[in-house]
């Protein structure tokens, strides 16, 4: 009811967060403030963003029961989750082990078994599984991720927060057509910056 209250109208979005618990997701610490729509930490410098994002992302996507989404960024894996809800299959990468073996037992526990969790570089994408006919990243990057686009199929949509033109984060949404690729600012955003290689041992796994 709060989300419908911030605007959120897509009932599909709506029906998959109702159905994914965010206190899984949730360090026991912050438990009391897991429906709270607010972004609160999970250990490794990350943070489980606000519910209020994750359904505006989510709806921004386009999403549809037969699509292939890859997200660039699992963290708790809650935006997973509720992305794997209204897709076919999704295909996740995150840097952290720690995070990425988390998110994994939280998957099994709520039985998706159409999400595959990958630990590696997100900026490198996952080739082998291209192309895509969604891509999400849940980090801020500093350009448009050439490397990403190119695993986007034509006719598809790419979310991701970036730095326009030294006016902060924005959400943009970027559609690949057969003559380019189309840009759309949505929304103003606070993320975690997205980061290229694995950790190093002084940021832990």
């Amino acid at each position: 009811m709060e989300l419908r209250k911030q605007g959120v109208s897509d009932t599909n979005v709506l029906s998959a967060m109702e159905r994914v618990p965010r206190e899984l997701f949730v360090p026991e610490a912050f438990q009391d403030q897991a429906y709270e729509n607010i972004a609160l930490p999970i250990g490794a410098g990350q943070t489980i963003s606000q519910p209020q994002i994750v359904a505006e992302m989510t709806t921004a996507l386009e999403l549809a029961p037969r699509l292939k989404v890859l997200e660039v960024g699992t963290g708790s894996g809650y935006q997973a989750a509720v992305l794997a809800h209204l897709c076919r299959r999704l295909y996740t990468i995150e840097r952290h082990r720690t995070l990425a073996e988390e998110a994994e037992r939280r998957f099994a526990a709520l039985r998706l078994g159409n999400i595959v969790v990958q630990i590696g570089d997100g900026g490198a994408g996952w080739p082998v599984q291209a192309p895509f006919d969604r891509i999400i990243v849940t980090a801020q990057a500093e350009m448009l991720p050439e490397v990403l686009l190119s695993q986007l199929r034509e006719g598809g949509v790419m979310i991701l927060p970036i730095v326009e033109n030294g006016r902060g984060q924005k959400v943009v949404r970027l559609r690949r057509t057969a003559d380019g690729v189309e840009r759309e600012t949505l929304m103003d955003a606070r993320f975690v910056p997205l980061l290229n290689g694995l950790p190093s041992p002084a940021e832990g796994n």
